[in-house]
């Protein structure tokens, strides 16, 4: 009977030691495949570029004339570890919500600098393969309309990667900027609209803040940035607290961005004028404008002014206590010398004479006698 039991208990075993090394075989397996997997890579880069290779520069930077040609190089890389077929063109730019440089989407139809860029036999875009760590240079030629008008025209040469994750295309994309600045009337300007301000009282009556909000557009023709102040007066212009600087990133001729600003340590001072100052400048690769006109705006808000609302709340209280108190203590003397008078002509009407007051002192009157001794005389 043990010898039958024991028959069957070894093979189990070995069944398991096979199963176990045949596991143990696949996950090793799997463990030398997943690295190569992990570590597969999609990097794309563009940039501009001479005959070698990329350059010094970081964008493209252009004044030309309107209906001048002008040919140029861009070069793009493969950064990854697998092979991808990219896409080169190129479309207009815009700023975004938060100030940032935005192009138009893949298959967007640019209509300013960006359809003026063209590449080998006149295409607007060339579709280029490229293994990994590879890079090509690609001329691309630069043609503006006879009636482009004067100012500068924002645009970027893209490279695009496309891939499906499931459902969902994933566009990859990175871009270099392209300024174009056409002479003729250059109309820098930066106009402030649509301020408002608000005030939060804090526990510390001289510690609320103040947020102002405001809109900045580029109403001229020149794309600029600009070093922003941000404050409150008081009354006869005096300072509420200390300003807010900062910088206020590039806006592209015809764009606009809203900022909100909080102005803090601000005093409940009642009267108060929120304002914000603008000094304009160009990036420093742009082309120089001109002289940049600074612009400013304000608003008024009234707070109140709880802290001496209760001062005088205080003060006022006090002097009508004051002046109720003197009243009432006037009164009660008054009352006081009535009573005494009353009462001194009630006794001098009962007794003939009021009540230790002095009397005419005579001759023959008996207080000038000698005082009577207790003792009689011997």
């Amino acid at each position: 009977m043990a010898s039958y039991l024991a028959f069957p208990t070894r093979v189990v075993r070995a069944l398991a030691l096979v199963l176990a090394v045949l596991i143990g075989a696949g996950l090793l397996a799997t463990l030398a495949v997943s690295p190569a997997r992990a570590d597969d890579t999609d990097g794309i880069s563009g940039a501009p570029a001479d005959a070698s290779g990329p350059d010094q520069r970081s964008r493209f930077s252009y004044q030309a004339t309107p209906g001048q040609h002008i040919d140029d190089l861009y070069v793009a890389s493969n950064t990854g570890t697998t092979a991808q077929t990219m896409v080169v063109f190129a479309t207009d730019a815009y700023n975004t919500d938060d100030g940032g440089y935005g192009l138009l989407d893949t298959d967007a139809v640019p209509v300013d600098a960006g359809s003026w860029v063209s590449f080998a036999g006149g295409v607007k875009q060339l579709s280029i393969p490229l293994e990994p760590g590879a890079s090509q240079v690609i001329p691309f030629s630069l043609d503006v309309p006879a009636d482009a008008a004067p100012g500068d025209h924002a645009a970027g040469v893209v490279i695009s990667v496309q891939s499906t994750s499931g459902e969902i295309l994933v566009d990859r994309r990175v871009a270099t900027r392209m300024y174009v600045r056409v002479p003729g009337e250059l109309q820098p300007a930066l106009t402030i609209s649509n301020i408002s301000a608000n005030y939060a009282a804090q526990i510390n009556p001289f510690a609320g803040d103040t947020t102002v909000t405001y809109t900045v557009t580029n109403s001229g023709n020149v794309a600029l940035g600009a070093s922003v102040v941000v404050g409150v007066k008081a009354l006869f212009g005096v300072s509420a607290a200390e300003t807010e600087r900062e910088e206020m990133s590039e806006i592209l001729p015809g764009n606009e961005r809203t900022f909100t600003t909080v102005v803090d340590g601000v005093g409940q001072w009642g009267y108060l004028n929120p304002y914000v100052q603008l000094a304009p400048s160009v990036d420093v690769e742009a082309l120089n404008p001109g002289p940049l006109a600074s612009v400013s705006r304000d608003t008024t808000i009234f707070v109140t002014p709880w802290w001496l609302i209760v001062l005088l709340l205080l003060v006022g209280g006090t002097f009508l206590f004051r002046r109720w108190r003197a009243k009432r203590d006037e009164k009660s003397a008054k009352a006081w010398m009535a009573y005494q008078e009353a009462e001194m002509a009630r006794r001098v009407a009962e007794g003939g004479t009021a009540t230790g007051a002095e009397q005419p002192v005579g001759p023959g009157d008996p207080a000038l006698a000698e005082p009577v001794s207790g003792r009689n005389d011997r």
